[in-house]
Formats: structure tokens, sequence, C-alpha cells
């Protein structure tokens, strides 16, 4: 085990690179049935070549959600590999959900270079998405004992971001405005859905399918802690790091937990906040001011409480569920103690 400056413990680095390397050549192996120019373009989008097609090293990503599903089949006993499908399922599911995202957000980088949309264009990009997504499905089909938790995230996360989107419609405050618990609940589903069914997959494959649905309700919780982070880094994250520009929420009018817990915290801070975006915080400098504002008004911490106690009661049911799963243990505190 490793302690991170932030004071938690770091999973393993040999357990999370020794489940990338199980990951990437079944991962490499599902691709490879696509149309070469849908192989092509799902290579770019999984950091594996760049736009051209020429190989790239290293490009995969953190790969965190295969770990919690490998890492999930070790701690009740099962070897990592007979959890493979699970793995390889959840991170297609993952990309295709960040290659429509970033469509659907206008994000031009992800993981600092283009986002697929804008290296091969929108068509495109939608097209490798939905290769993605039926890629995913068919690696648990007959496997009734972790598709219904593949099938639940999908729905999950359609609803959340749907219900993301219609809240960027709605005001900031007064009637109709997103309520914290409106919030919650979308990113239980845009997030934790998959974080869940990455957990439940695991410890079904695994051979204790008794305990799934305890696992997928924990990943949920997961979920919104990591989503109040991620929103946490598109305000004051450093975007060398993020990969992604900072701000662009805040310029989208994207309801974001920071944003909400300083609006209904009272005080001056909170109703200058509250008529900056009311004007519309579109110019650069008007959106570092409601940036600057939110974290007067006590949003950063908020944020961080709430993240807190999310994470807590996740990690409570992991301890419940699995006590000596140290590594899986680590790898879920670790989600929420990031930069990136």
């Amino acid at each position: 085990m490793n302690v991170s400056r932030s004071g938690a413990i770091a999973p393993d680095a040999d357990a999370v690179v020794r489940c990338r390397r199980l990951l990437e050549p079944a991962l490499r192996e599902a691709v490879s049935v696509l149309h070469p120019w849908g192989a092509r373009m799902a290579a770019f989008t999984l950091g594996w070549s760049d736009v051209d097609g020429r190989p790239q090293k290293g490009g995969l990503g953190k790969a965190l959600r295969p770990a919690i599903v490998l890492l999930g089949a070790e701690a009740v006993g099962a070897e990592a590999e007979s959890a493979l499908p699970g793995a390889v399922a959840v991170e297609l599911v993952h990309a295709f959900s960040l290659t429509h995202d970033d469509i659907i957000d206008r994000d031009e980088l992800r993981r600092h270079r283009a986002a697929l949309w804008k290296a091969y264009g929108v068509g495109p990009a939608l097209l490798t998405g939905d290769a993605l997504l039926a890629l995913a499905v068919s690696q648990l089909a007959g496997r009734p004992e972790a598709m219904p938790y593949l099938s639940a995230a999908l729905i999950e996360l359609v609803q959340g971001q749907t219900a993301d989107m219609a809240f960027e419609s709605r005001p900031w405050h007064g009637p109709g405005a997103v309520t914290i618990e409106e919030y919650t609940e979308m990113a239980a589903g845009k997030t934790g859905g998959l974080l869940g069914a990455a957990a439940a997959t695991g410890v079904a494959l695994g051979g204790a399918p008794e305990l799934a649905d305890r696992m997928w309700s924990m990943g949920r919780d997961l979920g919104v802690a990591f989503q109040i982070v991620d929103d946490m880094l598109g305000i004051w994250g450093d975007p060398h790091v993020t990969g992604k520009p900072t701000h662009s929420d805040l310029r989208r009018d994207k309801k974001t937990l920071p944003v909400l817990a300083a609006l209904t915290s009272g005080g001056s801070a909170a109703r200058e906040l509250s008529a900056v975006l009311a004007a519309g915080a579109a110019d650069e400098e008007s959106v570092r001011h409601a940036a600057r504002l939110v974290e007067e008004a006590g949003g950063r911490a908020e944020a961080r409480a709430l993240a807190d106690r999310y994470v807590a009661a996740a990690l409570g049911v992991l301890d419940e569920c699995l006590p000596d799963a140290a590594n899986l243990r680590a790898l879920y505190d670790s989600l929420v103690n990031r930069v990136n």
C-alpha cells in the first residue's frame, strides 16, 4: 500500500498495473471485430493510437472501473481472469459514454488531446460510441449473474445524463430551481450506475452473486462522491493535469454541486453569485469571478464534505461485505481523492 499526499491509502500500484495488463489484450480483441475505420477510431478513443492511426503507448487511461471488476472477483476468492468479460464491458461502456458526453457538452479535449468528435467529426464519433456500446453488451450475453447490472447501469446512465441536460434550462434559484437532492439522484445514475455495475459484476462473476445487490447500491453512492469531485475539478482543477479546460461548466450553466451548495448558503457572496449567474457568466473575467464567489460562499467546502459523506457510506458497505479487500477499498478511496 501507498499513502497519498491527501493522507488516504492509495491502491497498490502493482495491483492496478496488473489489472491493466490483463484488460488490454482482452479489450483489443473485443475491438478487433469492428470495421477497420471504426476500429481505428476506437483505438484513438481508447488511447492506443494518434488521429492518423500511429500506435501510441500508455493511453488507456486510469482503467479504474475494470480494476474494480477484477479486484472484486479476487476479493471473493476467484481468479481475476474469471471477471475479464465484465471488466471489458464496463470499460467499453465508459468509453462510449465519454464519446457521447464530449459531443453533448461540446468539450474539445479529452485526456490532453482532441476529443473523438473533434478529431473525426460528430457523425463518426457517434457511430464509434454506438459500436463500443454494442461490443460491451456482447461481452456479457449469456451471463445472467452479471448482465442485469450492466443493463441497469445503461438505463441509469441515460436517465442521469438526460436529467443533467434538463437541469441546464432550469433557473439557479426560485421556483423550478434544481435542488441538491435532485442533483445527487442525477449523479447516482449518470456516474454511479456504471461504478455500481463494475462492483456488482466483479463479485457476481467471481462466484458471489449474493453480494452483488449490495455492491450495486454501494457503487451508486460512490458515484455521487465521484461526480462531486469531478465538478470541483471542473472549477478548480489544473487543466494541465485534468486534460480538460476549467470553468466550462460555469459557462454552460451546468448545475454542479459546488454552485448549488454555494447558492443555498445565504450571505453576501451567495447573493452576488446569484446575480452574476443570472446575468450570464460568459466572458473569462465573469467566470473567474463566479468561481471565486462559489468558494467564498462555502460551495467548495460543502461539496467536499458531501463527497466525504457519500464515500464513507460506500466504504462502510464494502467493509461489511468484503472486510479483507484492502486493494479494492483503497481503489474506491482514490476515486474521490484525485486530481484528475
